[in-house]
């Protein structure tokens, strides 16, 4: 097999994103036949590569095949391994998986619930993060307090943040009562805290925030929090050609077992 570049190569088998991988080489993690790998390095499945002088077991085949999950995290929870303040994370709650790690396709903030895609894919997730794909991120806010047809038509035309202008592809009324009103959100890119961030800088606060849809791929009502689901082969396929990337093959999840009749 022919080399590639250490970060594409580490995303294609689910070890971690690409960004993970720069900073893993940057830090002087990961090895290649003995040999501290850089940034630029090439490598292959043949190379014995090890992250934190651990051997990484990269089956040409097994990199073929994905699987993709959506989770329903809740309040509370961080999209992080290894918390140094010991908070709950949600990759405690994943299927175990037996070669490869889950890739968290973005994150929410500890104050947001809502669906979290998580892929074995690294290539995937990457790709869905990328700005060029322009993947539509939907969420439910809660607004406290009226808000003007000014201010909404101010977050649609576009509002000046700290880290430039931003603005929401839809904003739509989607009821309340009493001092609490909700909104579902539309918007193509993944700022640190962008939606938050928009509302706050009219002097709107934001009393929840719910990630109710990611590309083709929605919530629903029957994923409760905490827990979670594999991805359906329509809803896959839309995923892929949101990124812009041929279809692989898919993992099918292990079979759970049944429990028998007493």
């Amino acid at each position: 097999m022919a080399s590639e570049r250490i970060q594409k190569l580490l995303a294609s088998a689910g070890v971690g994103s690409r960004r993970e991988v720069d900073r893993w080489l940057q830090e002087g993690l990961i090895s290649v036949n003995g040999v501290k790998a850089k940034p630029g390095d090439r490598a292959s499945v043949h190379d014995k590569i090890r992250l934190r002088g651990h051997l990484l077991e990269l089956d040409s085949r097994a990199m073929r095949q994905v699987r993709v999950i959506a989770y329903h995290k809740p309040v509370g929870e961080i999209v992080t391994r290894n918390d140094p303040e010991g908070r709950a994370e949600v990759f405690s709650r994943l299927p175990k998986l037996r070669q490869g790690r889950w890739v968290a396709v973005g994150r929410l903030d500890i104050n947001t619930s809502g669906l979290l895609l998580l892929t074995t894919d690294g290539a995937l997730a990457n790709q869905l993060m990328h700005p060029s794909s322009e993947v539509e991120r939907e969420y439910a806010v809660r607004v406290l307090g009226d808000v003007s047809e000014e201010a909404l038509a101010r977050l649609r035309q576009g509002v000046e943040l700290e880290d430039g202008v931003a603005a929401f592809d839809a904003v739509v009324d989607a009821g309340g009562s009493g001092a609490n009103h909700w909104y579902h959100v539309v918007l193509r890119e993944g700022r640190k805290r962008e939606v938050r961030r928009l509302w706050e800088a009219l002097g709107y606060q934001v009393s929840r925030l719910i990630r109710v849809r990611y590309g083709p791929v929605t919530l629903g009502r029957g994923l409760r929090p905490g827990k979670w689901r594999d991805l359906e082969a329509r809803e896959l396929q839309g995923l892929y050609e949101s990124a812009g990337l041929p279809l692989p093959e898919v993992r099918k999840p292990p079979a759970r077992k049944r429990r028998r009749p007493r």
